[in-house]
């Protein structure tokens, strides 16, 4: 059993990045069963940029899932960006799932966009000002909105699916400085809580490819200025190859 899987975020587009992508997209079926995208689809949130998205990405002849990233917040209107990437038969999770049929199995995917708060003996705590508590109240929301999501889906294998990293390894040729508002442990965490096989996420553009959970589960940073090529592939069977 082996499901083929395609990924890649931080994308960032608008109407000067169009095509980009589109000609290697085109030969994804003979390559993927599915694509996930890694967040920060567009360049600042825009519903017009949200366009851009579906057509480079919609049509694609295989299953698209996405969560959003912090990109996809500035303008403050993701409702309108989330009707305009459904609407082109792109599904966004948050907090939720989905179950993909196929060749190779059933596929579950578990996404949330997640949150900053830092890693293990560097990281934001529940104490102090309102403000901290609030950061911090949006980090273990998040993280549980994810763990709840992977342990709920009935599958054959398991990807989790974020923006933000679950681990500092995929962090490494970042600024130490802006680790906390890279990603979170609680994430890792709530991979953890479950049969995951892979995890994917985003957002560090200058960090690394590879890493792991404490639990063992492997990670990879799918951000387009670290992979450098429209998609990367992974065949999750038995063995993770990619």
């Amino acid at each position: 059993m082996v499901i083929r899987i395609a990924a890649v975020g931080d994308v960032h587009m608008d109407q000067d990045v169009m095509g980009r992508f589109r000609p290697a997209l085109e030969e994804l079926p003979e390559h993927a069963d599915v694509l996930l995208l890694a967040g920060d689809l567009t360049r600042h949130g825009a519903e017009s940029e949200a366009r851009c998205v579906a057509q480079e990405f919609g049509n694609l002849g295989v299953p698209v899932i996405t969560v959003l990233g912090n990109h996809e917040h500035q303008c403050d209107q993701v409702p309108q960006v989330v009707k305009v990437l459904e609407d082109a038969g792109i599904t966004v999770l948050e907090g939720t799932g989905i179950v993909v049929e196929c060749p190779g199995g059933r596929l579950g995917v578990a996404g949330v966009k997640g949150f900053g708060g830092g890693f293990a003996g560097r990281c934001a705590s529940d104490f102090g000002e309102p403000e901290m508590k609030s950061f911090v109240h949006t980090t273990n929301e998040s993280a549980e909105a994810l763990g709840k999501a992977l342990r709920g889906l009935d599958c054959d294998l398991l990807v989790a699916l974020t923006h933000y990293s679950p681990v500092p390894d995929t962090l490494a040729g970042e600024p130490l400085e802006i680790y906390p508002f890279l990603g979170c442990y609680q994430l890792g965490q709530a991979i953890d809580s479950a049969p995951t096989a892979l995890a994917l996420h985003g957002h560090a553009h200058h960090g690394s490819e590879r890493g792991t959970t404490p639990g063992g589960v492997r990670v990879r940073n799918v951000a387009h200025p670290v992979i450098k090529q429209a998609y990367s592939i992974f065949h999750l069977g038995d063995h993770l190859i990619g």
